[in-house]
């Protein structure tokens, strides 16, 4: 297997959790290298289903290593809370495989206020944030000011840095934002009482994931999000706070890009997104309703239901090129089943030019006419199959169409929420 990327190949919530956990069985060390508990895995095994929002997916399987990259923002409340749950159903959530990088950022109660505040003040104007503080946290990271794992085992570089900090954000959070603002002590206390538990989750993952490399142990790295949230390469600004992007395992873990040999691209069989933003294929009709309620369609962070639509073979092939896709991974492939007609977006038109890849001006993805091209549905129940060659005819050619347009090979067909339930080809 090598050492394996796994990114959201559409605006996130594509079923990456499943799929990190299918391939953890092969991996013996898994790296969650960005975002924060924005993220939401659901993992289904015999009937019981966990989420999980920081702990890296592969901590399913007994024996792998997880480590949670630099790249991550942390916050503490959150990933203790975690680790009781998951500990609570006899699962090893153990120092000894489980690390957090000392160069991971830490999300403190006044990032999570400053979040709630901007996107209430933005009123109609909404980015669709969780108000769960990832961006100002990789704010203060870009701004040199933010407090680091490492920093817990200094109780006076806490105070003094949870002090710095607050001189800003409650003038901001007071002021701007008629916010309560946020006592220094209290912040640091509160942080200071979780260290005892946390400090020794607090290793140098750097050492351990080069270890493991050079005794020839295969690793995964384990995105969130979605490719078209990137910072960079997303809707702006409608996007996350990290780069999502495939090139970011490398940075958000410690390792360098040779080391990196495979990336996987999940993508739903249809299209969904989270929050605000364009969505050329949105369907505000019976068939997005039906695809909502029959893909149980709502955050695993937030419970926000999602905006459903047909497949975009432009945001998939986008996602191809940006990130060297070698395989894709195709799930909720059996949602589809009883809609009379499928279609897929196979261009945009915009200002009377036919497009085959995102236009990248603001503003522009909102304007843009989706080309479509129609497939028929199929009516048959999918969810058994185990062998490509199971699918009925006109499944296959849906998927083999999608593929063809995509650009990249779907080696791993999902036609159910159960690790059982999938197709390898």
């Amino acid at each position: 297997m090598a050492n394996t990327v796994i990114i959201g190949a559409q605006w996130g919530d594509e079923g990456k959790g499943k799929i990190v956990d299918m391939l953890s069985a092969e991996s013996q060390v898994i790296v969650r290298f960005q975002g924060g508990n924005n993220a939401g895995h659901t993992i289904k095994v015999d009937g019981e289903e966990t989420i999980l929002h920081l702990v890296p997916s592969g901590i399913l399987h007994p024996g792998a290593l997880c480590l949670i990259g630099n790249g991550v923002v942390l916050d503490p409340e959150v990933f203790l809370h975690e680790l009781d749950e998951l500990a609570a159903r006899g699962i090893d959530v153990s120092p000894a495989r489980l690390g957090v990088s000392k160069k991971a950022h830490l999300i403190l109660p006044y990032h999570k206020s400053l979040d709630k505040a901007r996107e209430a003040k933005r009123a109609g104007h909404k980015i669709g944030t969780t108000g769960r503080g990832i961006g100002p946290c990789y704010e203060d990271k870009a701004a040199r000011v933010g407090l680091r794992a490492a920093d817990l085992a200094d109780p006076d570089l806490v105070r003094a840095k949870v002090r710095h900090a607050l001189l800003e954000k409650n003038i901001l959070l007071r002021e701007l934002y008629k916010f309560e603002p946020l006592d220094a002590e209290a912040v640091s206390e509160g942080l200071l009482a979780l260290a005892p538990r946390l400090l020794p989750y607090v290793q140098d993952t750097d050492a351990r994931l080069h270890a493991a490399m050079k005794e020839g142990e295969d690793v995964l790295f384990e995105g969130a999000q979605g490719i078209h949230l990137d910072i960079d390469h997303g809707t702006y600004p409608f996007v996350t706070s990290s780069n999502t992007v495939a090139g970011n395992a490398a940075a958000g873990s410690g390792v360098a890009p040779s080391d990196l040999d495979r990336v996987v691209g999940v993508i739903k069989a249809y299209t969904t997104r989270v929050g605000s933003g364009p969505f050329p294929t949105e369907l505000l009709d019976d068939a997005g309703s039906y695809l909502r309620t029959n893909g149980h369609e709502f955050g695993a962070t937030t419970g926000r239901p999602r905006r459903c639509g047909w497949f975009d073979a432009v945001v998939a092939r986008e996602s191809v090129r940006l990130n060297g896709i070698t395989d894709l991974a195709l799930t909720k492939l059996d949602v589809l089943q009883n809609l009379p007609v499928l279609k897929i977006c196979v261009a945009y038109e915009l200002d009377g030019k036919t497009l085959e890849y995102l236009p990248q001006e603001e503003g522009a993805l909102a304007r843009v006419t989706p080309v479509y091209e129609e497939m028929p549905g199929f009516e048959e129940d999918i969810s058994g199959c185990r062998d490509f060659d199971e699918l009925p005819d006109t499944v296959r050619a849906y998927v083999e169409r999608l593929e063809e347009l995509a650009g990249a090979r779907i080696s791993i067909v999902s036609v159910g929420p159960g690790r059982e339930q999938t197709i390898l080809r």
